[in-house]
């Protein structure tokens, strides 16, 4: 009953973010957007579609919801620029958003990577949500090697979300579940998961094994414990999340 129970909460945690949200903005003041929708978690990223003559579109900002009103329904989008798709030998249009262009949320929730300390523990998730598509942390793994970060930085989750089109990252640490936008770094939701502690293999569990360092600079140490690594990095991108701050 308690491990049902457990799974049944973890089910829980992926309902509402598995479809894409497409609307329409109704305002634009400066960097910052308005469209309405039934219900929407703030950090939830996405991007902004202009559409051009002769059926054609383009993508002219990344969003992010940083206000949501459950009364009027209307969400409130911090803009910026879009990196995902850039091409340096192609030419830029210098657009931006306006009311009436179409924003698109929470696109990439479908897929996701988890950061677990253990090989029993990433089973036991990844099994318990078999609606998404996990993207394997070894990718992850072979990544930060590349970069010589064998400490993960937010730069490294995003770039890991850029080139596998992840949108949805899951952190496990301190007997909870952690549902996080994978580029704004926001946490979504907090699920109870008691699993049977084991010991952690550093920084994550991966099959890729030792992860290459730079001589210097952010990331190129170490991690000497999982969990007070990860609720650090956490809590650094997520200051007004209370929830988050109560967890010790």
């Amino acid at each position: 009953m308690i491990k049902r129970y457990i799974l049944l909460l973890m089910l829980i945690s992926s309902i509402g973010f598995a479809n894409a949200i497409v609307t329409s903005i109704l305002t634009v003041h400066g960097n910052k957007a308005t469209v309405k929708v039934s219900n929407i978690n703030i950090g939830i990223s996405g991007f902004i579609v202009k559409d051009l003559k002769g059926g054609h579109s383009y993508i002219v900002n990344s969003a992010v919801v940083i206000g949501y009103s459950k009364t009027s329904h209307i969400a409130i989008l911090k803009l910026g620029k879009f990196h995902e798709l850039k091409q340096p030998y192609l030419p830029t249009l210098k657009l931006r958003a306006s009311a009436g262009d179409k924003a698109v949320l929470a696109f990439g929730y479908d897929r996701a990577l988890l950061i677990a300390p253990n090989k029993q523990t990433y089973f036991k998730i990844t099994h318990a949500l078999p609606s998404l598509e996990w993207v394997h942390p070894d990718i992850f793994a072979m990544l930060l090697s590349e970069n010589g970060h064998p400490r993960p930085l937010k730069d490294d989750f995003t770039q890991m979300c850029h080139i596998s089109s992840v949108g949805l990252l899951y952190i496990y640490l301190k007997q909870k579940l952690m549902t996080i936008d994978c580029l704004s770094m926001k946490v979504l939701q907090i699920s109870p998961a008691p699993l049977k502690s084991r010991p952690a293999q550093l920084p994550f569990y991966n099959r890729v094994g030792k992860i290459q360092s730079n001589w210097f600079g952010a990331g190129s140490h170490r991690l000497r414990a999982y969990a007070p690594y990860y609720l650090k990095l956490l809590k650094r991108y997520n200051k007004n999340n209370k929830e988050l701050k109560e967890i010790r």
